[in-house]
């Protein structure tokens, strides 16, 4: 754990890039970022990490048993991880991604994974640099309020993380809507930000 989170002011459109390599770096190596999408602030950690998994889950005080969601530069990569990816979930990743939308798809071992690509530069940016599988839970304490800025970070992670990422506020403020097609018919497990047109075009 650190005994200091240090913040990395960057333009929301056209972060710096060497401030980003740094934040990249240090995911790569198992720390903690926590960096801006389109809805709320996450915190980055590095899947193929197990102690920074750990460390992710114990600085939130988060359940183990609650998943992590994976998150992609683009939507090439989900096909990677060995999921299979219906019709109508391949339409909604089409159509919904980069943006607020999470889908968990089913693995041939029974097991799932959800996945989401955010639309924002410095996320992706980040995502891209840090070239590992990246995990991103909300950057708050399990059962806290979403943050929005990274003031509200540093409220509840202050000297837990390595670095803030700070771009400013969020565009969108609420959590991503997220879908679930490991069953027969796909269910909203969480709604959040488009859930009207998400609702819509699971209907279709």
């Amino acid at each position: 754990m650190t005994t200091r989170t240090r913040i990395l002011s960057v333009d929301p459109v056209h972060p710096d890039p060497e401030l980003i390599r740094e934040a990249a770096a240090c995911v790569k190596r198992g720390g903690l970022v926590a960096f801006p999408t389109e809805t709320v602030y996450g915190i980055a950690a590095n899947l193929n990490d197990p102690q920074a998994i750990q460390e992710l889950y114990f600085v939130k005080q988060r359940p183990f048993e609650k998943q992590v969601t994976i998150h992609l530069a683009d939507s090439a990569g989900v096909a990677s991880y060995g999921v299979r990816i219906p019709p109508l979930a391949r339409q909604l990743m089409d159509r919904f991604w980069p943006g607020p939308l999470t889908i968990v798809l089913p693995r041939s071992d029974g097991s799932t994974l959800g996945f989401r690509v955010p639309n924002h530069p410095v996320a992706l940016a980040l995502l891209a640099a840090a070239a590992v599988p990246v995990v991103a839970p909300s950057a708050n304490l399990s059962g806290q309020p979403a943050p929005s800025t990274a003031q509200e970070v540093l409220r509840d992670l202050q000297d837990k993380i390595d670095f803030v990422i700070d771009a400013g506020p969020t565009a969108i403020g609420v959590s991503s809507t997220v879908v679930d097609f490991s069953g027969e018919v796909p269910r909203i497990l969480r709604e959040g930000a488009r859930l009207e047109e998400i609702q819509k075009a699971l209907l279709e």
